[in-house]
């Protein structure tokens, strides 16, 4: 089902041609949207390469993780060598750096089990001190290693070997010795090193562990979303790593949010306590939230102009307000929205979805038209578009971030100035000194 007619159907919100024109056929989309639904998500299934001595006993314990996918016993971080058993184990180069480490690649969703668990889990799963060893496994072979996919795995990597130092230190041991440098080829070990535990339960499972644990602070931090059990909420599930569509998405749509819905943003292993129907493997993936369940959800990016559609639906509804903001409707003249309105305080007319100031107080006059009246916008956050509807020339006016429609403007204002005439129902209004005072969530 297409992500508008879910949202649409969802809410309740049958609105005719709107509908069509938007969302399209099954058959025919519109160009917009078909530019959405291609544009990639970031897949949250990840992977990091870990060397920690002995292959067998290490790809055991990571295959027994929840959330770990496949652990695959081989060979990395060497060169001018034949990454084969058979050779990395001669004697000529058991002291050689050189030498191909014994690794596990370990593939896991992130959305159940974190990079960072993982990573406690290594670390606190062999003594990282050693060398050139573990235990009575000596060579460079099982030397201590992780080797990143990107810059953020190797950020984390390196805070929490910073972190399990000082506990180290503190119980008696040395200077961790794991290198954490970038990934540049994995060579799976021959199939006999595949499952070799499980192929051999009596086989030879060594436990180097220091009995060392990680702070409680250092470990996955649980969420509190009691406040998102209440009211409509906004969830922006990004990925704990690098994820290039979540920063698109931040910069394109959410930063400088501040709408009346508030805006969440999590990982797929902080949603506990709520109701989730939409997968979550792929980042970014965007909820809209009900009494801490999901209304509706959509996994990848979408435009700014999409997301507010989205919003429109999900917090107006099938209202006055939605249909000025997304069928070009018109209030009523002296409707109650307007009433309450056209007096005031000192403060601003803001977007009822975005939250972005519209309109100045200062520029507000009495048109008598039943419409609430300003000579002008706030700078730069409205634009203007030909309007030839009714047979009548117009110029329509749009909130710049949310695309929403707010009016038209007139050349008739007071003292030779423009007339703004704008619909109250899809405004909100904020005092100035609370507005100044706010930040976007």
């Amino acid at each position: 089902m297409q992500f508008w007619r879910w949202v649409l159907i969802s809410t309740g919100v049958l609105l005719g041609s709107w509908v069509f024109q938007s969302i399209g056929s099954d058959q025919a989309q519109s160009g917009s949207l078909a530019a959405a639904q291609d544009m990639p998500a970031t897949k949250q299934v990840d992977s990091i390469v870990l060397g920690a001595g002995c292959f067998w006993g290490a790809e055991k314990r990571y295959a027994a993780i929840p959330g770990v996918l496949d652990a695959v016993s081989g060979y990395a971080d060497g060169h001018g060598i034949k990454p084969k058993y058979s050779e990395i184990t001669k004697e000529r180069y058991k002291m050689d750096p050189n030498n191909y480490a014994e690794v596990v690649k370990v593939t896991f969703d992130p959305s159940k089990v974190s990079l960072r668990d993982i990573l406690i889990r290594y670390f606190e799963s062999h003594d990282p001190t050693q060398g050139y060893r573990q235990g009575n496994d000596i060579g460079t072979q099982y030397r201590s290693v992780i080797l990143t996919q990107n810059d953020s795995q190797a950020t984390l990597a390196r805070e929490l070997k910073a972190l399990y130092q000082t506990e180290l230190s503190k119980a008696g041991f040395g200077a961790i010795t794991t290198e954490i440098k970038p990934l540049t080829e994995f060579f799976a070990a021959e199939d006999y090193h595949q499952d070799y535990l499980v192929k051999n339960p009596n086989g030879y499972c060594p436990d180097h562990s220091t009995g060392v644990k990680f702070l409680e602070s250092a470990k996955p931090i649980a969420v509190d979303n009691s406040a998102l059990l209440q009211g409509k909420h906004i969830v922006v599930i990004e990925a704990e790593g690098y994820c290039p569509y979540c920063e698109k998405f931040r910069q394109d749509v959410t930063d400088g949010y501040r709408g009346a819905v508030p805006l969440h943003h999590r990982t797929a292993t902080q949603l506990q306590g709520l109701t989730i129907k939409t997968p979550t493997f792929a980042t970014p993936t965007l909820l809209f939230l009900e009494n801490g369940k999901e209304v509706f959800g959509h996994q990848g990016y979408v435009s700014s102009a999409e997301f507010y559609k989205a919003l429109g639906a999900f917090s107006l509804g099938d209202s006055e307000a939605f249909k000025v903001a997304f069928l070009q409707g018109t209030d009523d003249r002296f409707c109650k929205q307007y009433d309450l309105f056209k007096h005031t305080p000192d403060g601003y007319f803001v977007d009822k979805l975005s939250g972005e100031a519209l309109f100045d107080t200062q520029h507000r006059f009495n048109s008598g038209t039943g419409w609430l009246s300003f000579t002008e916008p706030v700078k730069g956050a409205t634009t203007e578009h030909p309007d030839h509807s009714y047979g009548m020339d117009r110029i329509e006016v749009r909130a710049k971030r949310s695309g929403i429609h707010l009016g038209h403007v007139f050349p008739d204002g007071p003292n030779g100035k423009l007339r703004y005439c704008i619909n109250a129902t899809v405004l909100d209004f904020v005092a100035r000194d609370q507005y100044q005072k706010t930040s976007h969530r």
